[in-house]
């Protein structure tokens, strides 16, 4: 019988070779695309976080001064993507030059990500019914196109990390029964992801919730969530000190951690792992006590600091903006308005996570895999990612990637049942079952049964980098534009600030810039003048996404249309039959 050395030793071997297959893969589909756009546009603003990082910017300093100039922008993304970004660019750069070093981080980092994604998955696989299992999430993946929505190469922002740490940290929690050491790595993972971001934050409290309720059911737990307590105290403690600069250690935010989420999580951490270290008793009563003394200590504390972020990460956005603008961001759209648009993207991104609620439910009726611990943990985890995708669609690749491991499971039941026994009748069976190949027939259903919208998404010439290079030549100035995302490209591809982004800090400059569009010429040349704009960049045939199109037609953007630009307009004419119209603002 191998020994448990060598087959982690050929298990690697193998992830190691699935991984390679996937990124030859990408590369292949998307390396030439990498040199004709920046794809979206957080990866845009990524891009522009970089470059202020590699040109001295401080490491607390994440001010933008070209986003609504005078004022400027403060983002909420972590440093630490962008110091991992520029230490790639910096290797490469050893023997390339800037632009194709600059390329190359693009398209490698998102790559990089999807390794812990597949060793996390792989590993909740095994967990739950052996390396066979795990042996068929890596055949998944190879063959899994739909969970790569944000590794894919270009994707620089911060998806696709937020998806491989929580992936990292549900997989830490479904061993913690059976490896000690798990129990604290999912606390230090939970802290390294509070840093990132708040996109991951429903898988931590997963997390949290699981492991403190595995120790109120069962006492031989208490090492487990000690571990667990102390180890996100510490991390979630360390997250803080380096995100935040001393200057804003008092300052709150809903969007990014801060003293009003960091608080809570020292403290809660603190709480549970002492609890759970003096009181070790038979009573469940008072182990539930223990927990229930941490989640008020937390809670407590997370509403004193700061009770407007108790409306999410966006609590302290305008709310007007809120409903103009961010109900309207394309990822943030619920998966039933995206499906009525374009039901073959509906139909690709649903399929999978569908079957892999249809084999949790099958697993369930098995009584013993009904209450392991780690079966329980992958379920939930499914459910936190399909209910989210109808809410908001940017959550369906998590779905994608929680629900391998539970139809990998199945899919060894249906060899059984099946008899399957053969390479090439298992390899048909699991080609057939994967991602790809589901989502593919399901979309090409969709296509041949409907007759609404094939697509999703904008008009992609706007985004090409070639056609900002008649921006970049003119004088620096401020930039207006029709639709906020062409702004960070702007940023990144041209000398030019922006009157606005599409970012929630900076919600009075979208208002203003909505404002302007839906009002009469002489108004909006007001509302321009005072935000200091020079240039007005206009591409495609929206407006601003999520307007009043009576006032839209009303406004200035409906003069535009039809061809009566103001006499404070001047047309650009080296943009003429370009896909920017661009006007200079005459003063």
């Amino acid at each position: 019988m191998p020994s448990r050395s060598s087959l982690a030793l050929n298990f690697s071997i193998l992830a190691g070779a699935a991984w390679l297959l996937i990124a030859a893969q990408l590369f292949a589909q998307y390396w030439m695309a990498s040199a004709d756009s920046l794809f979206d546009s957080d990866d845009a603003m990524r891009l522009v976080e970089v470059r202020s990082l590699l040109a001295g910017h401080g490491w607390f300093n994440l001010h933008e001064a070209r986003i609504d100039p005078p004022t400027g922008y403060d983002s909420h993304w972590s440093r630490l993507i962008d110091a991992g970004l520029a230490g790639l660019f910096l290797l490469f750069n050893l023997v390339v030059d800037n632009a194709m070093a600059e390329r190359l981080m693009r398209a490698v980092w998102p790559v990089l990500w999807i390794l812990p994604a597949l060793i996390g998955t792989s590993a909740m696989a095994w967990r739950i019914a052996g390396r066979h299992a795990a042996r068929i999430v890596l055949a998944f993946a190879v063959i899994g196109l739909p969970a790569f929505h944000q590794f894919t190469p270009g994707r620089i922002d911060h998806h696709n990390v937020q998806i491989a740490l929580s992936i990292l940290v549900l997989a830490a929690t479904m061993w913690s029964d059976r490896k000690l050491w798990a129990a604290g790595a999912a606390g230090a993972l939970t802290g390294v992801a509070l840093a990132i971001g708040f996109e991951s934050l429903p898988y931590l409290v997963l997390a949290a919730g699981a492991l403190a309720m595995r120790y109120m059911l069962d006492r031989t737990a208490m090492p487990a969530l000690r571990a667990y307590g102390f180890s996100v105290a510490a991390s979630g403690s360390a997250a803080f000190l380096l995100s935040v600069g001393s200057d804003r250690w008092l300052n709150t935010a809903c969007d990014a951690i801060a003293i009003n989420s960091a608080a809570p999580v020292a403290i809660g951490g603190l709480v549970i792992g002492c609890g759970a270290s003096l009181l070790t008793v038979e009573s469940r009563l008072m182990r539930s006590a223990v927990v229930m003394m941490s989640a008020a200590a937390a809670l407590f504390a997370f509403v004193l600091i700061e009770p407007q972020c108790l409306g999410g990460p966006y609590g302290m956005m305008a709310p007007e903006a809120r409903a103009l603008w961010l109900a309207s961001v394309p990822e943030m759209r619920s998966f039933f308005s995206v499906a009525r648009e374009s039901p073959v993207f509906g139909a690709w991104m649903a399929t999978f996570p569908l079957l892999a609620l249809l084999c949790a439910s099958l697993l369930a009726q098995d009584r013993q895999q009904r209450r392991d611990f780690a079966v329980l943990v992958n379920t939930v985890g499914l459910c936190i990612a399909v209910v989210l995708t109808v809410l908001m669609i940017k959550g369906f690749s998590y779905g994608i990637w929680l629900g391998m491991p539970l139809v990998a499971v199945w899919t060894l039941r249906l060899f059984a049942f099946l008899r399957l026994t053969s390479l090439p009748a298992r390899a048909l069976t699991i080609f057939l079952l994967a991602p790809l190949t589901l989502s593919l027939t399901a979309s090409t259903i969709a296509h041949a049964t409907t007759t609404a919208g094939g697509s999703f998404g904008g008009k992609r010439d706007c985004f090409r980098i070639a056609n900002y290079k008649t921006l970049a030549w003119l004088p620096a100035g401020t930039v207006a534009t029709n639709i906020l995302d062409y702004a960070p490209h702007i940023l990144a591809l041209t000398r030019h600030a922006v009157m606005a982004a599409p970012y929630h800090r900076v919600s009075s400059a979208i208002l203003a810039e909505y404002r302007a569009f839906m009002s009469s010429p002489e108004e909006a040349r007001r509302i321009f003048a005072r935000s200091h704009v020079n240039y007005l960049a206009v591409c495609g045939e929206h407006g601003p996404v999520g307007a009043d199109e009576a006032l839209l037609e009303a406004g200035l953007w409906g003069a535009l249309r039809e061809g009566a630009v103001p006499d404070w307009l001047a047309p650009v004419a080296e943009a003429r039959g370009q896909a920017f119209t661009i006007y200079r603002v005459r003063p």
